[in-house]
């Protein structure tokens, strides 16, 4: 079934979000300011959504009408699945699962859908600022970038580091991952798209050095980024705020959305 015409713009621009959790809902919740409609929420199949306006649908042919973008809210199998048909049918993409992008196949994907297309796939900076400053230093040569992801022990629930360490027990900062941001990105599809968009900015997902860390003295996501090159050196941190309604997802993530569809609204001038 094809995508019908776009409607009548009566609002300025409009999406369909892909997801249902707490990123999803942030940008939901604000898109009546920005004069943004969403015209579909793209769910998994039998996903029981309280709000069904505007309506659901787990197949992007379903939409009701050509949304001007689609934005990724629902991580690395989401993207993975939904983003290819939306830029093949040459519609734009948002997203902030940057590490999906770390499995060459899904990456492969991506580009040949962008391609049949005519369509982009913009890769938000989700939970990590400053990167303005290593993509700058990529003009010259950068001798090396490092990323450390540091979350309290509940914020590993769910992931490999359950296996590695005991998150129950320590009282101390544990290291429970240590290597290259393309195998952080795999191993932990939930946790380590900052490590991607760090690589993304500088030398790549195999040159970028990661340890992952829990550490029960903390109660916020701290994220340190430092290279070194041409330029000379520098070394960031930010310490990043869960969503009131999902702790493990980061506020900023949501908010690198919302800033990107007001720039992008601000751009047709409304």
């Amino acid at each position: 079934m094809g995508v019908p015409a776009r409607l009548p713009d009566l609002m300025g621009l409009s999406v369909a979000i892909i997801g249902h959790g707490a990123i999803a809902q942030y940008v939901r919740a604000r898109l009546p300011d920005l004069k943004i409609t969403e015209i579909a929420q793209v769910v998994r199949p039998g996903k029981e959504v309280l709000d069904e306006n505007p309506p659901l649908i787990s197949d992007l042919t379903d939409l009701p009408s050509r949304p001007d973008f689609v934005i990724d809210c629902g991580g690395h199998q989401a993207l993975a699945a939904h983003g290819p048909v939306a830029l093949a049918m040459g519609i734009d993409v948002l997203t902030v699962s940057l590490g999906a992008l770390a499995d060459r196949g899904i990456e492969q994907s991506l580009q040949d859908a962008a391609s049949r297309g005519g369509a982009r796939l913009q890769l938000l900076s989700g939970a990590i600022g400053g990167l303005d400053a290593l993509r700058g230093a990529s003009a010259g040569a950068i001798a090396q970038v490092s990323y450390t992801g540091r979350k309290p022990p509940n914020g590993w629930r769910g992931s490999p580091a359950e296996k590695a360490i005991d998150l129950d027990t320590i009282t101390a900062p544990t290291v429970h991952f240590a290597g290259a941001a393309r195998d952080a990105a795999l191993k932990y599809p939930k946790n380590a798209n900052v490590a991607a968009a760090v690589a993304f900015a500088g030398i790549g997902l195999d040159q970028t050095d990661v340890q992952l860390i829990a550490d029960p003295t903390i109660t916020e996501n701290i994220h340190e980024v430092s290279a070194t090159g041409d330029f000379g050196s520098f070394h960031f941190t930010i310490a990043g705020k869960g969503l009131p309604e999902n702790p493990r997802s980061s506020s900023l993530a949501a908010m690198s959305i919302v800033a990107a569809l007001a720039e992008r609204q601000k751009q047709i001038g409304f």
